[in-house]
């Protein structure tokens, strides 16, 4: 993967590639043309530059699709008007009520590939997914997570009581008897890595919700794999830092946005 320089037959030399990568892009005036260099491979393949030509004079290889655009693209507030945005975040919840139907694949690849746009530190862009569905997988992995986190003092002090109670209701009681869950798992260990997967749980459950489907970050499962790493393999998983969500139909609606604090901010009126 990479950029491998310019096409000098589309481009214009009208230096935007050069305001938005100084570092890689810069001006030749004796040859009146712009030269692209990266001789050390530090090129994180953000994109930028990809994205903002507007003669499609950037010439590059193996980055995975084809660059996208849509109407609208050159000017995202009128597109989407805050007002809606806000109400489309306001209203989102976590889902713990699903109906025992399959969401098809084609639905959950979109929910996928929403993901995969989500921004990540230095766009490194090394995790993966995995979609669990299979009801007697999602049992063992649920009853091993509680087991697992019964052992420590601490989290049977907070979760004893309310597992008791989840076990009356549900199958499975850590995901809610939900059709599916997500995964995303990294090698890494960083403070980057767990914004990273921070922001891919984020953008799918925001997909998920334009879709119809409900979905709610799992805590319990990603502490239980922090305590004993070994429980990754009974999700067919490998790596050092873990997101996990379910996401399904919701048998539930709600009517109303519940209250929230504002918070106070230092340096605003």
């Amino acid at each position: 993967m990479s950029i491998v320089g310019i096409d000098y037959t589309k481009c214009t030399n009208c230096g935007l590639c050069v305001r938005v990568c100084p570092r890689r892009y810069s001006e030749d005036k004796e040859q009146e043309k712009i030269i692209f260099k990266d001789a050390f491979g530090s090129c994180s393949l953000c994109g930028h530059c990809i994205a903002i030509c507007p003669q499609e004079a950037i010439l590059y290889e193996n980055l995975g699709d084809d660059p996208y655009t849509f109407d609208g693209i050159a000017n995202l507030p009128n597109y989407i008007p805050y007002e809606k945005m806000y109400n489309f975040l306001r209203a989102n919840r976590s889902i713990r009520n699903y109906k025992q139907k399959k969401v098809p694949e084609d639905i959950l690849q979109k929910v996928i590939r929403a993901m995969e746009c989500a921004p990540t530190a230095a766009n490194l862009r090394g995790e993966k997914f995995v979609i669990l569905s299979d009801p007697e997988q999602l049992k063992a992995l649920s009853d091993a997570i509680i087991e697992e986190l019964l052992k420590n003092p601490s989290t049977r002090s907070h979760f004893a009581e309310s597992f008791e109670i989840r076990k009356k209701i549900y199958n499975y009681p850590l995901y809610y008897d939900a059709p599916h869950i997500i995964i995303v798992y990294s090698k890494g260990k960083t403070t980057f890595e767990h914004f990273n997967i921070g922001n891919i749980i984020t953008y799918g459950q925001l997909a998920a919700q334009v879709l119809g489907l409900g979905t709610c970050w799992n805590g319990w499962t990603q502490i239980a794999f922090e305590f004993n790493p070994k429980l990754t393999k009974l999700a067919g998983i490998r790596g050092r830092s873990w997101g996990v969500m379910t996401i399904g139909y919701p048998d539930i609606k709600y009517l109303r946005c519940p209250p929230r604090s504002r918070k106070k901010v230092k340096g605003l009126i």
